[in-house]
């Protein structure tokens, strides 16, 4: 039976992507050299380590959001389930290098995103857990099946500084937040009502550039 180990080498943005697209370079070897795989089905999920690295005070307060007051880090600090991605192997043996494409969202109700937009710098710690079938050959059957346990797992620290750039390159000087209907359009009427030409401008009609914005 194939016994598959996985390493993410390296990871890089996908050029003229239509949505934000991370195409991470994944190392897959199989402890049988010499068995022929003819496919895997690979499915992987994608959690942020959270508890791996340090955060400053000013990181603390706008990760407050999602974990609390840093005094109850302690307890809410947890790994966070950022997304699910999937890919089909070619056939190989050995060893093979397969790229896994994670399309990543600007939304900030998301909570992966808000942890993203809440740090400095740095990187991003990641923890992917692989599961899926493979699809061999051995000596006495010409075609088998196994599953991957989810028991298979790897490490790798994501730059901020490429996520950054991502969505720098799609959203340009902007940020992207959905809106609850009825919140949305109470903004609608105002903006209609007092004439305003741009959503930038009926926020800081409501919230001034100038105002002081304090935490309770």
């Amino acid at each position: 039976m194939p016994d598959l180990s996985f390493q993410v080498e390296s990871v890089e943005t996908v050029p003229f992507a239509a949505v934000p697209l991370l195409a991470f370079r994944l190392s897959v070897k199989n402890a049988v050299e010499k068995q022929a795989i003819h496919t895997v089905a690979l499915r992987c999920q994608i959690q942020i380590d959270v508890t791996r690295r340090r955060y400053t005070a000013d990181e603390q307060e706008k990760l407050r959001d999602l974990f609390g007051e840093a005094q109850r880090w302690g307890q809410t600090l947890r790994n966070m389930l950022w997304t699910h991605a999937s890919t089909v192997m070619q056939p190989f043996s050995g060893s093979t290098v397969v790229e896994l494409q994670v399309p990543c969202t600007f939304d900030f109700n998301i909570a992966a995103t808000k942890y993203f937009g809440g740090l400095e710098d740095g990187d991003i710690p990641l923890c992917f857990l692989f599961s899926g079938t493979v699809f061999y050959e051995s000596a006495d059957r010409p075609l088998q099946v196994a599953p991957i346990s989810w028991e298979k797992e790897t490490k790798f620290r994501l730059p901020l500084s490429m996520w950054r750039e991502m969505m720098e390159i799609h959203y340009p000087n902007s940020a992207w937040l959905c809106l609850r209907r009825d919140v949305f359009d109470r903004l609608h009427r105002y903006k209609i009502q007092n004439g305003i030409l741009t959503w930038e401008e009926a926020l800081e009609r409501v919230i001034p550039a100038d105002a002081e914005v304090t935490c309770p």
